[in-house]
């Protein structure tokens, strides 16, 4: 079977689900794992190139509409007649195990599905029992998806899910959008407890504090005055796939040390390791 990814968290669910050593080709930011190196690359997961999917004649892309814009993938794919299935977009980290069990299920892996997503709702459970022992007032967290215009996630997004595991508040939990968009002074006004950077697509070593510190007003905000301000590694935060676990360990020891283990950087390894 010849299968092709066009967006970074089909691919890793993909490896999740036993099936990246399938993978003929997938899209320019896919990163992980490291098995994918040398394959085709299909270019970025909003401008495919569907002439070079084509070519590599796959059974099945796996597609995706996690960012607006990738529209025009799908329909490229249905005029073109190459067969596709569309990932469906998790908008909680609850969701993440129900995807792997969809994506096993069309594969034929329904006992691999069922037990990946048993596996790791039993880590969120465990994350929740430690967020339920916290008592004292939990962090309002800010997270920065994009500086300018300002994108930060809504309700309907897997990171606010992912903050109360951690024992903190998404600053715009009460928003029923996915992604809220926007701007420096209403951030500064919010005034939240923690700044979390953590731009989509780009590099963690590529995010400057100094830049987000220079904004007008945020000197005196909260977590600058704290020192709370976090750059975070985008592959862990942004992609809805079970890597999602280890950024909830790393967040949530990095807010409540006392009551969270340390991260290993590795949590995600045990959910194959067992299956």
């Amino acid at each position: 079977m010849r299968i092709v990814s066009i967006c970074p968290s089909n691919t890793e669910l993909l490896h999740y689900c036993g099936l990246s050593t399938y993978l003929c080709g997938v899209d320019d930011y896919s990163d992980w794992p490291s098995s994918i190196t040398g394959l085709e690359r299909l270019g970025p997961d909003l401008s495919i190139d569907l002439d070079k999917v084509e070519a590599l004649n796959p059974d099945l892309v796996y597609a995706s509409l996690s960012v607006p814009g990738m529209e025009k993938n799908i329909e490229g794919l249905k005029d073109r007649g190459i067969p596709y299935m569309t990932v469906t977009n998790p908008e909680s980290m609850s969701q993440v195990g129900e995807v792997l069990l969809e994506i096993c299920e069309a594969a034929g892996l329904h006992q691999r599905g069922a037990d990946l997503k048993h596996q790791y709702e039993s880590f969120l459970n465990h994350y929740q029992s430690l967020a339920d022992t916290i008592t004292s007032r939990k962090p309002s967290l800010y997270w920065e998806w994009w500086p300018k215009p300002v994108f930060s996630p809504g309700g309907r997004n897997w990171l606010t899910e992912m903050s109360a595991l951690a024992g903190g508040i998404n600053m715009f939990h009460h928003d029923e959008r996915a992604s809220v968009k926007t701007d420096w002074e209403d951030i500064r006004e919010h005034d939240p407890d923690v700044i979390l950077a953590a731009w989509v697509g780009v590099e963690t070593a590529k995010v400057n504090p100094s830049v987000i510190k220079k904004r007008p007003g945020w000197t005196d905000m909260q977590a600058l005055k704290t020192n709370q301000l976090h750059v975070m590694e985008e592959p862990f935060f942004c992609r809805p796939s079970p890597r999602l676990m280890i950024g909830l360990a790393k967040l949530a020891y990095l807010l409540h040390p006392d009551v969270y283990p340390e991260p290993t950087g590795r949590e995600d390894e045990k959910l194959l390791q067992e299956i």
